[in-house]
């Protein structure tokens, strides 16, 4: 008999917390939830109370077979899975499908995996908290009625095979309003000024500087007049001001700070950061991953203290407690930290390094010194002019946490660290080397990325540290939502510039508009999101969703039934599910006409098509079919114009012959191709259909020739029997013998297929 078995989740932790026990102690893993709500039907009985019908998922059976013998032989049984509400229900699940007592049934937790955390938690257990599995239990059965109800009101009214998910929709609705913003964003052309200034001292050494005058204008004519009254200006610094600043580091990490930092200065997306903290946290690095408390334990910052004193000294190090803001903190009760703030680096896959420096970066600064700066702000005055020239500098005095950490921002490259400036006093007279007027233009809202979209989701109480990532993969999943680069375009812009007293007007143009890994809503996408809105005001609302999510911590805190929540919430939910159904369907393929095709004069439209978007020229009823076209990665049926409409109808087109036959560019159901001698060859990643020209073409013709002529070349022949090869085929290497041909079984490598295997084949499939 064994005496003690302890249950984690995941097979990793179970061997990181095997070293720490010893004997006497045997660690299984459940590999995550081993049950579910049944996939027949709903799963729930709406009559019962809103009883869950729980079904042992197929994969599980073995796992479960396995722990139930453990747990039968064993004498306690120790429940150690994670240490938020989803642990606790897969505490709660495995002592009810294992059929454990309470008198041999212990619940331990701990937010690291350190010997220490370890036998803390096995010295002090305690009993499953069902306040927290009921909140589980009612996220889990709020999101199959939602999903379950929602999903066929959208097959009937919009287009099969749509789902829609409570806070799924709600994503996806923030960033098809962005989408929307960013359409009806008219850019406004604006003149900046800047003027590069020398001052010489009294040694007559020069020091160059920049100012900005502090007025913007709308016109070039007024940009123009100021220019013109610079040629015989006199400048004078009428002011100078010195001010000290202290700027402190960041709190320690929270779920989603770490995703949006891990985004931002890693490049990681959220899922991915997830699943990197996830094999960290395992493998005993860091403190539990899913946490919104930024608090760190006593014994955690008198770690990072002696940590900041060895590697900087004292005058670097500053005690801090942080305080949680979020409104319902309720996962873990510490940051992610470090598990050992001595352990600078770890010997770990890239990633996992990566993503470990950030963490203890992020915890070490934490508790440094705030950074000492001084910020001088100059005024400069125009002797012949209201406007005034303003230069600002910061000189760093003290770089405390600096040394170590610095927070990014979504939008970093744009600004840079504010220059250093000579030393400037009243009265003195600098002299304008140059002045130039740029004209500038107001930048639209800008899309999501999924650090920006994680910190807004948060910053309106939607969801919990646990769904962000899940959330985000779902809706790109699901095709409402795409992660795209945008390549941008040219615009033109005007620069003005006296120097030397002459001003040169310039037409310059600039690269605007670059995006990389943005979120943008697809066309299904902003449909549906039109049609819950207008049909489902309440699961569409912001403060109803983050409403929803107070109520699951009410219900965590014991001050809530379950049941009642569900209840009240399931009545006007399936009323109004009622009234959608006997509502008129909206009908994605619904055309939205454009205008008219100047060359035919029929009406063109763009609709959802059966394989996506497409744009169609003429009426289904004329005599002549209709024409259709694929719509461009990044159109959409919202914002597409006429002309952007007209030009998808050049495909195919014709660039050019080669040996004497036809080269023609098209799109068809499988993506652009090249066609060339009733040939097909498809184009590459970077290709563009409309831009591709006959040399690109002629070499993907040349390439794949080479490629067919490859996979026709036998693997293997055999003088003892020349009819007798082995081949490449379209679904993979198989053996031809006297006009038949034999699959090979897993196991051969066919290369290496001896004459007596390749006969023994043809036996063994001939019978």
């Amino acid at each position: 008999m064994q005496e003690n078995l302890v249950i984690v989740e995941s097979p990793a932790k179970a061997k990181t917390i095997e070293k720490f026990l010893g004997k006497g102690y045997v660690v299984k893993s459940s590999f995550g939830h081993i049950r579910d709500l049944s996939k027949k039907e709903l799963g729930i009985d709406i009559q019962n109370d809103f009883t869950p019908h729980y079904e042992i998922s197929p994969d599980k059976k073995k796992t479960v077979a396995e722990l139930e013998k453990l747990a039968k032989e064993a004498g306690t049984v120790w429940l150690a899975s994670d240490e938020d509400r989803e642990g606790e229900a897969i505490a709660w699940h495995l002592s009810q499908v294992l059929g454990l007592k309470d008198d041999k049934t212990k619940r331990i937790v701990f937010h690291e995996i350190t010997k220490n955390a370890i036998l803390h938690a096995i010295e002090n257990p305690r009993t499953i908290d069902l306040n927290l599995v009921n909140a589980q239990q009612a996220r889990r059965i709020l999101d199959r009625l939602v999903g379950f109800e929602l999903s066929p009101v959208l097959w009937k009214k919009i287009k099969p095979s749509l789902s829609a998910g409570r806070v799924q929709s709600v994503a996806v609705r923030l960033i098809v309003e962005r989408e929307r913003e960013i359409m009806d964003f008219k850019a406004a052309a604006y003149y900046r000024v800047l003027a590069d200034f020398t001052v010489t001292d009294a040694d007559g050494k020069k020091s160059a500087f920049r100012a900005e005058l502090s007025k913007r204008y709308a016109t070039e004519q007024e940009a123009l007049a100021l220019l013109e009254k610079c040629k015989t200006a006199v400048f004078t610094v009428r002011n100078v001001e010195r001010k000290p600043s202290k700027k402190s580091p960041a709190a320690p990490f929270t779920t989603s700070t770490l995703q949006q930092e891990a985004g931002r200065k890693l490049g990681m997306s959220v899922s991915q950061t997830m699943s990197v903290a996830q094999r960290l946290y395992e493998a005993g690095y860091i403190t539990y991953m899913r946490t919104d408390s930024v608090n760190l334990s006593g014994q955690a910052i008198a770690a990072a203290k002696a940590e900041i004193v060895k590697l900087f000294g004292e005058k670097y190090s500053e005690v801090r407690n942080y305080k949680t803001k979020t409104k319902g903190a309720q996962e873990a009760h510490e940051a992610i930290r470090p598990s050992y703030m001595d352990k600078t680096v770890i010997d770990a896959a890239p990633a996992e390094k990566r993503l470990y420096d950030l963490i203890w970066k992020r915890t070490i600064a934490s508790q440094m010194a705030a950074a000492q700066t001084e910020r001088t702000v100059v005024d400069i005055e125009i002797s012949n002019a209201e406007e005034r020239f303003v230069a600002t500098g910061e000189t760093v005095l003290f770089d405390g946490f600096l040394k170590l950490y610095s927070e990014s921002t979504e939008d970093e490259a744009q600004e840079g660290e504010e220059a250093l400036l000579p030393p400037l006093k009243q009265g003195d007279r600098p002299e304008a080397k140059s002045v130039t007027a740029l004209q500038r233009f107001t930048q639209s809202p800008p899309r999501y990325s999924e650090a920006s979209l994680v910190k807004r989701l948060e910053e309106l109480g939607i969801g919990r540290p646990s769904t962000y990532a899940p959330t985000i993969s779902t809706i790109i999943t699901r095709g409402y939502v795409v992660k795209e680069n945008r390549e941008g375009g040219k615009r033109g812009y005007v620069q003005l510039k006296l120097e030397k007293g002459e001003i040169v007007r310039k037409e310059l143009s600039e690269h605007v508009g670059k995006e990389k890994n943005k979120l943008s809503p697809t066309d299904i996408g902003m449909l549906v999101t039109d049609y819950l809105d207008q049909q489902f005001t309440d699961v569409m609302d912001y403060n109803f969703t983050a409403m929803v999510e107070k109520e699951f911590d009410e219900i965590a805190e014991g001050d809530k039934s379950w049941v009642d929540m569900i209840r009240k919430f399931y009545e006007k939910f399936h009323s109004t599910v009622d009234r959608a159904l006997e509502s008129q369907p909206v009908r994605s393929s619904q055309p939205h006409l454009l205008g008219t095709d100047p060359k035919s004069g029929k009406p063109v439209y763009v609709k959802i098509g059966r394989f996506g978007p497409v744009a169609q020229i003429g009426d289904a009823d004329d005599a002549e079919k209709p024409r259709f076209a694929s719509l461009r990665k990044g159109q959409l049926i919202a914002s597409i114009t006429l002309e952007e409409a007209l030009d998808l109808f050049t495909l195919p087109r014709t660039v050019g012959e080669f040996e004497e036959k036809e080269v023609v560019i098209g799109i068809g159901r499988f993506g652009p191709y090249v066609r060339h001698d009733g040939k097909f060859v498809s184009l590459g990643k970077t290709d563009d259909p409309y831009t591709i020209e006959l040399d690109r073409a002629v070499s993907l013709i040349r390439d794949k020739r080479e490629k067919d002529a490859k996979a026709k070349e036998p693997i293997r022949t055999y003088p003892e029997d020349d009819g007798l090869q082995v081949l490449n085929g379209r679904y993979g290497p198989y053996i031809a013998w006297q006009g038949k041909n034999y699959r090979i079984p897993k196991g051969y490598v066919p290369a290496e297929l001896t004459l007596e295997q390749c006969r023994e084949i043809i036996a063994k499939s001939k019978k």
